[in-house]
């Protein structure tokens, strides 16, 4: 059984170790070492062996020595048939050494130009392609001169060496260039490397892409087309907001994937994944950045398949081992099954979280397909997001129809934007007095009103004798099998008990016991003490496709939700 190496395996690159196992082939996956001492740099360490727990299927795991000659001879002596970079601080060493051993692979002369943000553009300016303007600087100062000599306004500064839009920053004018160049030469890169050199580009305005390609001998074929929607932050960050896949193309987006062909040959680009990220403006496209390896973000290979039916990384292993499929392949065109988009959360401030309680939600989403967000069993730390790597989580949605995975979409912007304690939550509630007496007089005056709509269950913390309809506690809510024609919940000291995840498996739990073209009823000494009070309340009816019923007028500051 022949060996396939890949370097540095995270992200959408694990999908590289079932490939190569269905390929009757053994992966070595080779971790590299950290790039220097910081504790950022073994932060990342670390999370890179995190990674190996999600890999589900047996692969070996040798380690990159301290010389590259000593890792070149360890590799060499399990002669492997391939070496790919399982994500792209992988990409210089994978390139290296499939070189070295005369494997097929992209000429390590091009390595320069496929992994530096500024090489890449000088090389589209050597080939005649549009390209952006910029230069790399080593200082403050260099940043200043250019930026005055080029008589520029919005640029964009980032590392020349990087991924995940870390150090990422949008300027608008002069000073917010200072700001951010200041900034981010103090900051750490995605891998814990010290940022020595930034590149000031000329900003492009327009619509952002990522065309993913694979190339064998030379030859180029789209795998899949995405477009980003991002917002920009207070802080001059570029975050992203959600990717959408293109399932057919649109005005421009032809000249687009040719420009991308273009962009492959001049950056000399033979074998395997591109990940390429353009703008399309009033000129046309323009490259931003190319990454020589799969796209990022985690894309199970079951998830690719079902929008596309093939994903990348075994795309990426036809170009090295069977080049007639490849071909066949590209000959085939592009056609999808289903529409796709990936919603990043966007942590609104610094925060330790306690729980999740989006693991919970996500599943009731009609395009749900999977969430990427921890489940934790100790509070996590998460900052604001500013980049790709700080975002508070992802949830995946695919589905056939268009209009379903947008209203979802919707659905999850609304939270994150007006209920975040159902994305994560730091379990902060009111602790209100409760009077008692008076939350029984409601429900009484509630309960004689509701009584002609049919069978009604009160879900409460204390059985009242003197009601006259079925009432079972929280913890029993288990042996309650049928479902009601109204549903009264009154809940509120034991809410102040639980995470807001519980809290929230606990509502939908309840909810499921209203019929359909029932009722809910959840009053405001119920609401106050879930996440996001009222609004979180509503979201949680929502998720589940209630109807949010117009006030009553005899019952304000009550939600009242139908299921449709």
């Amino acid at each position: 059984m022949r060996n396939i190496v890949i370097v540095q395996c995270m992200s959408t690159g694990k999908n590289y170790i079932q490939d190569i196992i269905d390929r009757n082939c053994n992966p070595v996956v080779l971790e590299m070492k950290p790039f220097g001492d910081s504790e950022d740099a073994l932060i990342y360490q670390e999370e890179v062996k995190n990674e190996y727990n999600f890999i589900e299927n047996d692969f070996d795991l040798i380690y990159e020595k301290d010389t590259y000659e000593e890792t070149l001879e360890m590799v060499k002596k399990i002669d492997p048939l391939v070496i790919v970079p399982g994500t792209e601080d992988g990409v210089i060493l994978a390139t290296k050494l499939a070189n070295d051993l005369n494997l097929l692979c992209n000429p390590i002369e091009n390595i320069d130009a496929i992994t530096l943000k500024n090489e890449m553009q000088n090389r589209l300016a050597e080939n005649n392609l549009r390209s952006i303007k910029g230069q790399a600087i080593r200082s403050l100062d260099e940043a200043i001169e250019y930026y005055d000599k080029e008589n520029l306004k919005e640029v964009v500064v980032k590392p020349v060496y990087s991924a995940a839009s870390v150090g990422l920053r949008m300027c608008s004018d002069r000073q917010e260039m200072i700001d951010a160049v200041t900034e981010v030469f103090n900051l750490k890169g995605v891998y814990g490397n010290d940022l020595t050199e930034l590149v000031i580009q000329e900003r492009i305005n327009g619509q952002e892409y990522v065309v993913n390609t694979v190339s064998c001998n030379g030859v180029h074929r789209v795998t899949s087309v995405w477009k980003y929607t991002k917002i920009k932050t207070a802080e001059g960050g570029y975050i992203y907001d959600y990717d959408e896949i293109v399932n057919e193309l649109g005005i421009g987006e032809a000249e687009l994937v040719e420009y991308a062909y273009d962009v492959c040959d001049a950056l000399g680009i033979k074998y395997g994944p591109v990940h390429g990220e353009y703008m399309i403006d009033e000129k046309g496209p323009v490259l931003i950045e190319v990454n020589c390896r799969p796209h990022g973000g985690n894309l199970d290979a079951e998830y690719m398949d079902l929008i596309s039916g093939q994903h990348e990384t075994d795309s990426s292993l036809d170009s090295y081992l069977n080049p007639e499929k490849f071909n066949l392949e590209r000959l085939k065109g592009y056609h999808l099954f289903a529409h796709a988009r990936v919603k990043a959360f966007i942590v609104p401030k610094d925060m330790i979280a306690k729980s999740s309680p989006m693991n919970s939600l996500g599943i009731h989403l009609k395009s749900y397909f999977k969430t990427d967000l921890d489940l934790m069993k100790n509070p996590r730390a998460f900052h604001k997001t500013q980049d790709l790597e700080t975002i508070g989580g992802t949830v995946y949605l695919v589905h056939e129809d268009p209009h379903q995975v947008q209203k979802d979409t919707d659905f999850l912007r609304d939270i994150e934007k007006r209920a975040f304690q159902l994305v994560l939550s730091e379990d902060l509630h009111e602790n209100v007095d409760v009077g008692e007496d008076e939350i029984k007089n409601d429900i009484s005056s509630l309960i004689t009103d509701i009584k002609p709509y049919g069978t009604c269950l009160l879900v409460t913390e204390n059985i009242y004798d003197d009601l006259d309809l079925s009432q079972v506690l929280p913890e029993n809510l288990c042996d309650i099998k049928g479902r009601f024609n109204c549903v009264i919940i009154n809940l509120n000291r034991s809410l102040s008990d639980k995470k807001d995840d519980e809290i929230a498996k606990l509502f939908l739990n309840i909810l499921d016991k209203v019929k359909t073209g029932g009722l809910v009823f959840i009053p405001k000494t119920t609401y106050k003490y879930m996440p996001n009070s009222r609004l979180g309340a509503e979201a949680l009816v929502k998720i589940l496709d209630f109807k949010i019923e117009m006030p009553l007028h005899k019952y304000e500051r009550m939600i009242i939700a139908s299921r449709i």
